[in-house]
């Protein structure tokens, strides 16, 4: 359907595997990769790599050069992170460069973009009612400065399609998988535990979906997705219980986990997360994370069933997966 791919965040977890579904078409995919990005290395050679950054305006000039009307752009960069304070920068990348894209997409008329928002945009609903894409966008509706920085920019997106720019977004739940080399929030704490260094975890669960399956959503948006709509990609509810229980079972492991309630999570998390930032370390246990794992997770994907046939695989062989590649990658 499209000649071109031009594809932002490249590198990243999602991005890659990203790259990965599109290089099954017969298109020319171009990478937006920052400067000194220690990941470009790992974009396959036939990926068009050109040196630039969502928030500088000159270098999405050279980036948007490359389009033209059968091109499709997919904007994958962001910033994500279940910090307390994560800084200006999230929203700086996540709307400020979102609004960058957006302004450049009406300049050069390509013909479709695809924006990859978050679950975490979508204002939560009380415990037990189910969450669709039918919702108002705006910061003051959710929690926490990733879900803020997030719902601006979906609201931004949408106001361009209302403008005529042919554009639609995606909304994963929690992506988790094999190849996440910056260690997101549940692959860190599958690395701990496999190394024997996660003394405790969490009662609570949510909603987790392998990076692949998001990435064929995406894939699939990008052809049949209709302007000015949004799809939740979804997988399904899973305890962190759950995750390490099938993390034992696909490496035939015993290792034994405390349980915190959330209660008491609450309270420990915001100690850990200073001692995570003191020493370096990957942020997992933090006050955001908890409340993520506490709140309703009932996400409706029949909008994207039936207009992108999706159908994702089970939480359960994503970590087996997630849990073998470290293995080798330890």
């Amino acid at each position: 359907m499209f000649s071109k791919y031009l594809v932002t965040g490249a590198t990243g977890f999602l991005g890659r595997a990203v790259i990965a579904e599109l290089r099954e078409k017969s298109a020319e995919i171009y990478a937006l990769v920052m400067e000194g990005d220690p990941l470009a290395g790992e974009l396959p050679p036939d990926v068009y790599q050109i040196c630039g950054d969502v928030c500088d305006e000159s270098s999405l000039e050279r980036f948007f050069s490359c389009a033209d009307q059968q091109t499709c752009l997919i904007h994958c960069a962001g910033i994500v992170s279940v910090a307390s304070h994560p800084g200006d920068r999230i929203y700086k990348v996540n709307a400020g460069g979102t609004n960058n894209i957006l302004r450049h997409c009406e300049r050069s008329n390509i013909e479709k973009l695809v924006y990859v928002s978050s679950v975490h945009a979508i204002p939560e609903k009380p415990k037990g009612k189910v969450i669709t894409e039918d919702a108002v966008f705006a910061p003051e509706r959710v929690r926490g400065d990733y879900a803020k920085s997030k719902a601006i920019a979906t609201q931004l997106v949408f106001e361009a399609a209302k403008r005529g720019l042919n554009a639609s977004v995606v909304f994963p739940s929690g992506i988790i998988g094999p190849g996440d080399i910056g260690k997101g929030s549940i692959t860190g704490m599958l690395l701990s535990f496999l190394t024997g260094k996660l003394p405790f975890a969490v009662k609570g669960g949510y909603d987790f979906v392998d990076v692949r399956d998001v990435a064929s959503g995406i894939a699939a948006c990008a052809e049949y997705g209709l302007s000015g709509q949004g799809y939740i990609l979804s997988g399904q509810y899973a305890s962190i219980r759950d995750i390490l229980e099938a993390a034992k079972s696909a490496l035939s492991i015993k290792r034994t986990v405390s349980f915190l309630p959330i209660c008491l999570a609450r309270l420990a998390a915001p100690i850990y997360e200073i001692w995570s930032l003191r020493k370096h370390l990957p942020l997992y246990f933090t006050p955001y994370a908890i409340d993520v794992l506490s709140s309703n997770s009932r996400f409706s994907r029949k909008k994207a069933e039936a207009v992108l046939h999706y159908a994702p695989r089970s939480v359960k062989s994503s970590i087996r997966d997630t849990v073998l590649w470290l293995k080798d990658k330890m």
